[in-house]
């Protein structure tokens, strides 16, 4: 009987730490933040050696009532995995701070940083959406962002400037990583090919490093009026504004990178069907690269089956559209018109998925 109880009590306590757990895991994203704003990689990474805690909080903008709590926001931070310790050059005893894979992906100057799309996803016009979630569930608004807005995402980024311009900077931080993989590891998907046209391409980041990499290759950027309208081409990169939804220019390969989630599966079908028109326009059958998440992988760990799936949810509340498995790919590709597909799992969470006509 005493150990029915012990064990009902440790069970109820482990509940409760899960709950407690996901109630304030919000914590995570605000002290990353808030160390992001600070500059607080940047100052581990100037020192250059393991770096103490006197002479972190010495080096930042912070008021004097401030500098105890420093080591608390650090501590949660080392937890999370986005700074370790080691012994300092001066005080074998003394320990330091120094940057890990994920906080050095964060700093300013790493051409690859992740900065620009942390400080998007946490900007308070993406947050406030999530407060209405509920209220979403019980009406027929399209996304929670527009139910709080008063308008979609892309007409917002429209008529907000400052919104536009930190959603851009985040796509080609996204941009700039994918595409170094994706010309490293997939250099074979680009053979043979003249022109591809990259479809809400943004600023270009992607199709810049692809035209770079492949010069023989033409390359379009093809995004909304507003979106490319200061953009400037150069040598076999051209900008061209428009809209998926009515014409899509001919290539011998579309590009998507990120862009079908966004949208539910009668506009995605409507959206290949464009773009199965622009790459069999000439004559030449082409195909269709998308760059996207495939869904309940059993090969993929744990962390990266949740940030799908908090992607998913994301994708949910911004937009009307939702991540999808290999059964829900293949139905898309299929009622748009295409015979065959090949899933390519090379990019972490996402995939290099080619659609053929």
């Amino acid at each position: 009987m005493e150990s029915q109880r012990e064990e009902h009590a440790s069970k109820l306590l482990g509940a409760q730490t899960h709950i407690w757990n996901h109630i304030f895991s919000f914590i995570n994203s605000m002290s990353l933040k808030c160390a992001i704003d600070l500059g607080i990689p940047e100052v581990i990474h100037n020192y250059g050696k393991p770096m103490p805690l006197s002479q972190l909080i010495a080096s930042l903008s912070i008021h004097p009532s401030k500098t105890s709590f420093i080591y608390r926001l650090m501590r949660m931070l080392t937890h999370s995995g986005f700074f370790t310790q080691q012994n300092t050059i001066e005080n074998e005893l003394e320990m330091g701070y120094v940057l890990t894979e994920a906080s050095s992906l964060l700093l300013k100057d790493n051409p690859l940083s992740q900065r620009p799309f942390l400080l998007a996803m946490l900007d308070p016009i993406l947050t406030m959406p999530w407060q209405q979630l509920p209220t979403w569930f019980q009406n027929d608004d399209p996304t929670p962002f527009q139910m709080t807005h008063g308008m979609k995402i892309w007409d917002y980024a429209g008529h907000e400037p400052r919104l536009n311009h930190c959603f851009n900077d985040a796509m080609a931080s996204d941009a700039r990583l994918v595409a170094s993989v994706v010309i490293e590891r997939c250099k074979g998907v680009f053979n043979g090919l003249e022109s591809l046209v990259d479809i809400g391409g943004g600023t270009g980041t992607m199709a810049k490093a692809i035209a770079k990499s492949f010069p023989q290759l033409e390359c379009t950027v093809f995004d909304l009026p507003h979106v490319v309208a200061d953009m400037q081409g150069i040598d076999n990169l051209k900008y061209v504004g428009g809209d998926m939804f009515e014409s899509i220019p001919s290539a011998n390969a579309i590009l998507l990178k990120w862009i079908l989630h966004d949208w539910n599966d009668e506009q995605c079908v409507k959206i290949l069907k464009k773009c199965k028109e622009a790459i069999t326009s000439k004559g030449k059958e082409g195909k269709v690269i998308v760059i996207d998440m495939v869904m309940e992988n059993e090969k993929e760990d744990d962390e990266s089956i949740e940030t799908q799936l908090f992607i998913d949810i994301l994708v949910m509340v911004l937009y009307p559209g939702k991540e999808r498995n290999e059964k829900e790919w293949a139905k898309l590709f299929f009622s748009a018109g295409f015979s065959d597909y090949r899933i390519t799992p090379v990019l972490g969470l996402r995939s290099l998925i080619e659609v053929y006509p």
